[in-house]
């Protein structure tokens, strides 16, 4: 999957199933005991804890700790549990298993606590520890959560790699006892794991970033340190279980500083490839041991430790890929099955995911390297899914979002968007605590505006729109006084300063006159403000028709709308840049019901029209309540159907419409329609339906009905 993500966690992952299966195989123990010890007793003791912090990182970086999240985690890692237990049936029933006395005690111990194999006590710990952090979080906010999560660590420390300190006292002694009759170990999701889903948290959430060097010297330090302490404590024989050290917990914390810096394309099979290793590998271990004996090459493949660990690694690698590979094969199989039954049944939209990225990327091309794209998302991303294709430009390095109202930007910040918002349009000044609550920048959008939002005395980050002709919203840009005022005012916090070109998209000569004359009423709005001591914000001037007709303009970000979904407002269009843009957006239907109509009947409301001859229809369940324009009626709009272009006919109802099909005799009732897209050789775009409309495609994508389901391909 090429996308931008944190590559460095995903990368670590298979290190950390690496280093599991060192912990099950020794692999140095012929060379050297003391070596194997602190591989696989200290230094291999950061996989656990690192998938726990990654489940956290992921799991509570939502500002909102969204409790659905912490269900759906919930829910797949206990499916992966019972899993677990059933695959692993046949080597319990062969190892006696459920032949020990009090089966029903013990076997309830192992489910809740120790795993019914040694290696599944990591499941069951993560499942616990993420609802104790989670609600430890919820209800105490991070800085009390890790003092307490914390706390839970120290009373497990003492019952795994100092359990020799406390055996001096008859209380702890007592106490420990009593632990250990419901769990074997204190590595488990009470004491052991809280602490790290809490530390994955924190570093998702913080605002500073370490350097790499400092976050090397942490490291380093940090495993000497830990193989001192393992060290120490392993020859004083202190030691019950040696998986928790005191300088781990700093070991984690530099370590996962370190990942998350190294960002990249990644691979999505990694992820599931990794878990799968470690569920597996007591698996292969028993089947590398099997083969060993049948081939008589025990001495090569068994008793040779670091031999036997490479193939144990191997055989699970090669396993966990293809068992990876199966997985994803049949979830998307599944997933289009579930969305074509559930999403496909009367009309829907298809969001091309793959397009967008396209888009992104080529446009990428055209702007300098220190510009920024701002993505505009409002009217719902122009009918495309704010949250989902913010979501998805987010992950493609996108740092900057438009909106038009403030309750698009909280919508945002609610489905976890946690860069810039910035909203284009008029807020209330009531409103203020809600700027605030969710972080969201302002426009201001003349002087008295301005006034307004800081004589209420809380800090608002804004950008200053310019008045440079348009005359819509923007304080004129000869004010300049005024504009100096409010930088100065106390409660305004100004991150950028822009103005809006109302006839970029023409190449009339007047035009290209007028949008030059605005470009130099901005710039030299910007050397006054220099000459007056102030320091200039970010700076923006560009929307998709600004950088199509006008690249040689450079600023800080440019504001991308209609381009990145692949469209121009009209067919006659034409731009100083045409790039490769690709639409986005499709609309479909499905034939809802064919009739035949004889010649002199006529059709719809109105009876608009009548059939000259014997003719074949298709009625289509979609019309103008689903955005879909009514002037399109009476042949003034196609749709394509079987790789052919057919005409509506009669007028667009509020809930269907009707094609002429008598050319194409083979389509079936659920045959699939296009109204906005490709099939075969023929294609309906966006700037069609508008021109045909009389509009543009602006207005035809952004006014598509919430009716309309979406599905992302």
């Amino acid at each position: 999957m090429n996308r931008r993500e944190y590559a460095g966690i995903d990368y670590f992952r298979i290190i950390a199933a690496a280093l599991v299966v060192a912990v099950h195989t020794s692999p140095l123990l012929m060379i050297n005991e003391t070596g194997n010890f602190v591989l696989t007793r200290v230094i291999a003791r950061v996989a656990v804890p690192f998938f726990f912090m990654t489940s956290g990182f992921f799991l509570f970086s939502d500002s909102r700790m969204n409790k659905e999240k912490l269900y759906s985690f919930l829910r797949k890692t206990g499916l992966l549990y019972l899993v677990s237990i059933i695959i692993y049936i046949p080597i319990n029933i062969y190892n006696g298993y459920f032949q020990q006395k009090s089966l029903l005690p013990n076997i309830l111990k192992d489910i809740f606590f120790d795993g019914t194999i040694y290696h599944l006590w990591y499941i069951p710990a993560s499942m616990l520890g993420a609802v104790i952090a989670y609600y430890l979080v919820k209800k105490l906010g991070y800085h009390k959560a890790f003092i307490i999560a914390l706390l839970l660590y120290v009373i497990g420390l003492m019952g795994d790699s100092y359990f020799g300190v406390i055996q001096s006292s008859e209380i702890l002694k007592s106490f420990y006892d009593k632990l250990f009759s419901f769990s074997s170990y204190t590595r488990n999701g009470l004491f052991f794991a809280p602490i790290f889903f809490v530390l994955g948290g924190i570093i998702a959430r913080q605002r500073k970033q370490y350097s790499v060097n400092l976050c090397l010297i942490g490291l380093l330090s940090s495993i000497i340190l830990m193989t001192v302490e393992g060290l120490i404590l392993h020859s004083l024989e202190l030691q019950r279980h040696d998986s928790m050290y005191i300088t781990l917990l700093p070991c984690m914390f530099f370590l996962y500083q370190l990942l998350i810096q190294w960002k990249g394309h990644s691979l999505t099979i990694l992820r599931k490839s990794a878990m799968i290793i470690y569920i597996i590998h007591p698996m292969m271990i028993i089947f590398v041991r099997l083969v060993g004996k049948l081939t008589n090459l025990q001495g090569i493949l068994i008793d040779n430790n670091l031999i036997h660990y490479f193939v144990v690694l191997i055989c699970s690698s090669v396993a966990a890929i293809v068992i990876a590979r199966i997985l994803k094969k049949k979830t998307v199989e599944g997933y289009k099955q579930f969305k074509s039954i559930k999403y496909k049944d009367r009309a829907w939209i298809e969001v091309d995911l793959d397009n967008l990225k396209h888009n992104v990327d080529t446009l990428q091309t055209i702007i300098s390297e220190e510009c920024q794209i701002m993505a505009v998302i409002k009217a719902d991303a122009y009918g495309h899914g704010a949250v989902k294709v913010a979501s998805f430009l987010n992950e493609q390095g996108i740092k900057s979002f438009a909106v038009a109202t403030i309750d698009e930007g909280i919508l945002l910040r609610k489905k976890g968007i946690k860069d810039d918002i910035l909203i284009l349009g008029y807020t209330d000044p009531s409103r203020i605590g809600h700027l605030i609550q969710y972080n969201l920048t302002q426009t201001i959008i003349d002087y008295d505006y301005a006034k307004r939002l800081n004589d209420y005395g809380h800090s608002i980050k804004v950008h200053i729109k310019i008045d440079t002709g348009m005359h819509r919203m923007g304080e004129n840009a000869n004010k300049v006084e005024k504009i100096i005022k409010i930088f100065q005012f106390d409660n305004l916090e100004v991150c950028g300063i822009y103005t809006h070109l109302c006839v970029a998209d023409s190449r009339d000569k007047e035009d290209i006159i007028f949008t030059e004359r605005q470009i130099k009423s901005f710039y030299s709005l910007l050397d006054n403000l220099e000459n007056n001591n102030i320091i200039l914000p970010k700076v923006h001037i560009q929307s998709s028709y600004g950088l199509l007709n006008y690249p040689e303009v450079h600023c800080d970000y440019v504001r991308l709308g209609i381009a990145i979904y692949g469209a121009v407002d009209s067919i006659g269009d034409k731009t100083k840049i045409q790039p490769d843009l690709r639409p986005v957006l499709s609309l479909k239907a499905r034939v809802a019901l064919i009739r035949e109509i004889a010649a002199g009947e006529s059709v719809s409301y109105g009876r608009t029209f009548t059939a000259d001859d014997d003719c074949r229809i298709a009625v289509i369940p979609i019309g103008y309540a689903d955005g879909f324009p009514r002037n399109l009626s009476c042949e003034c709009g196609s749709a394509l159907i079987h790789g052919h272009r057919v005409p509506i006919i009669g007028k667009i109802c509020m809930d269907q419409l009707i094609i002429d099909i008598t050319n194409v005799p083979e389509v079936k009732q659920g045959d699939i329609v296009t109204l906005i897209g490709i099939d075969g050789r023929e294609k309906i775009y966006a700037t069609e339906v508008a021109d045909d409309s009389k509009s543009i495609a602006n207005e035809i994508l952004s006014r598509l009905s919430y009716r309309l389901k979406k599905i992302y391909i």
